[in-house]
């Protein structure tokens, strides 16, 4: 068998599959990890921040 085949036969079914657990993994990590609804709601809230009267600082979490 050619190098080729064989790498295209690799890419077709065993690549895909690790990349697609790879990408379902990284879309639960970021939806349920811990503490990230405050991180993501602190984010959310940029555009509506003045100068004038700028969202209140976060404090740093304690470990």
């Amino acid at each position: 068998m050619e190098t080729y085949s064989l790498l295209r036969q690799f890419a077709d079914s065993w690549m895909l599959l690790l990349l697609f657990t790879f990408f379902v993994v990284m879309v639960l990590w970021v939806l349920f990890r811990p503490g990230s609804t405050k991180t993501y709601q602190d984010v959310a809230n940029i555009p509506f921040r003045h100068e004038d009267k700028p969202a209140p600082e976060r404090q740093p979490e304690e470990s």
